[in-house]
Formats: C-alpha cells, sequence, structure tokens
C-alpha cells in the first residue's frame, strides 16, 4: 500500500513494442517509498535507444533514492539532481562507447508527498493531470514543433499533422548538461496522473485520454486501453504509459 498524508495512491503501468517496432526503446520505472515514478524514451541506432531509457531510469531512481537517505531537501532539488545524474550517466556510456554514440532519451517523472505532486520533463514524454472529467497537459514539449507553434508559426491543427512532430529539442544525453521544466499540482480525491511516451499521446486527444480514464475502475485496465487504443490507430512506436489515481480510501500499487 503507498500510504499519503490525506490521500492515497494507486498506480499501473504498461508498455508496448507497438505495431512496427522491432524492440522496445521505452522504459518505466517506480519507488512507492518515496512515491517517484518515471517515463523514458530512447532515440538511437540499434539497441542505443534502449539502453539510453533503461541506464536513465535506473539512474534516475537510485539517485533519488541515495538523496532521499542522506539529507533532507526540497522535491526539487532532487529531483534535478536525478536528472543530472541520468544525463551524465547516459552522456558517459555515448561518448565511450562506439556502438552508443549519439544516443538519448526523453524523460517525465513525478514525485507525489501528501497532496502534492512535483512533475519534471526533458523531451516530448509527457504528463497530464485528468480531474473531474477533464484532461490537462502538465509539461510542454521541447520539440521543434512545439516551438513553432508557441511561436505563432503553426496553427494547432498544423502542428498534430506535422512531419517533424518527433524532433526533440532537448535530450537526456545528449549534451553534457541539461535543463529540464518543473511544474507542482496539488491532488485532489479521484484525481489521476498519466505519465506517458508521445507513442501515446500522438494517438489519443485530452479529451479521448479523459474518457478512457474514466470509464475504467482498474487501473491496470485503463493502462490497456490506452495502449490497445494507440495501437488501433497506427503504432507507430513504441507505447509506454504510467497512471497514478489518488483516492481518500486504502489504495494498493501494481505493473
Amino acid at each position: 500500500m503507498t500510504q499519503l498524508a490525506t490521500l492515497s495512491l494507486a498506480f499501473a503501468a504498461a508498455t508496448d513494442t507497438g505495431c512496427k517496432r522491432a524492440n522496445n526503446e521505452d522504459s518505466f520505472g517506480y519507488n512507492t517509498d518515496p512515491h517517484l515514478y518515471v517515463v523514458c524514451d530512447g532515440v538511437g541506432g540499434a539497441l542505443a535507444g534502449e539502453v539510453a531509457s533503461n541506464t536513465a531510469v535506473r539512474t534516475f531512481i537510485e539517485s533519488f533514492e541515495a538523496q532521499t537517505r542522506e539529507r533532507e531537501s526540497p522535491i526539487e532539488s532532487r529531483l534535478l539532481h536525478s536528472i543530472e545524474d541520468a544525463n551524465r550517466a547516459v552522456r558517459d556510456l555515448s561518448t565511450n562507447n562506439e556502438e552508443f554514440s549519439h544516443m538519448g532519451t526523453t524523460l517525465v517523472c513525478a514525485c507525489v508527498d501528501g497532496a502534492r505532486a512535483v512533475i519534471g520533463n526533458v523531451g516530448d514524454s509527457r504528463a497530464y493531470l485528468i480531474r473531474e472529467g477533464a484532461c490537462f497537459q502538465v509539461t510542454q514539449d521541447h520539440s521543434l514543433v512545439e516551438e513553432q507553434l508557441q511561436n505563432g508559426m503553426l496553427t494547432q491543427e498544423m502542428a498534430e499533422n506535422s512531419s517533424l512532430r518527433s524532433v526533440i529539442t532537448r535530450a537526456i544525453g545528449m549534451a553534457d548538461t541539461v535543463q529540464p521544466d518543473f511544474f507542482g499540482a496539488t491532488l485532489q480525491a479521484e484525481d489521476m496522473l498519466l505519465l506517458a511516451s508521445d507513442g501515446l499521446t500522438r494517438y489519443l486527444t485530452p479529451a479521448e485520454i479523459a474518457s478512457i480514464a474514466l470509464a475504467g475502475v482498474d487501473l491496470p485496465v485503463i493502462c490497456k486501453e490506452f495502449v490497445e487504443c494507440a495501437k488501433q490507430r497506427g503504432g507507430a512506436d513504441n507505447i509506454t504509459c504510467i497512471v497514478l489515481r489518488a483516492t481518500l480510501g486504502s489504495a494498493t500499487g501494481s505493473a
């Protein structure tokens, strides 16, 4: 059981290769004490993307756990340090091994403390908050299309159909330093958080995410529905999601 100050937190996760990829370059991880969750979407030739995402997830969680044991510090500080450690680990592998050259990964994470959630991201893996029948994107993509959208060069419809949607402007392991963004949310009973790779979010609108989430009772079923919907619509990329739900009663987590 994952017990929060006034709320309980249940979670489930799913990952799938999708319909067209030969291997799964997505990774996810979690630790329910502290309440930490992360999704990474690797990029690189051969198996390099898989190595990048696995390395980032493992290093990120281990770094956060070590900081939590050693000293009390703000969640944002621990998340930043953990992301920097993940960046350093992936970067070191990339620069010291020719087969992993130029590999990298996106990262989206959430840490929940009581009713407070702190969310961070690098790249275009996203976090959404689902509340009272509506779904809101929390993170902002670090992508070329998002920059063009923000600068008024594209409409929303043009952005959604752009062939450059997968071009990201920030990633773990692509440079010696990394600049994540952080966001905060105060959770209420029955709120849900979704962390997902773009293999899911490119196929489902926020309204569709909310509809699937609210129609399901069991979180593993919701995760499965997300994955199956993305696959039915093409599933051109790997698909990964973690779904969290805050409740007033006792809850359990599963993956």
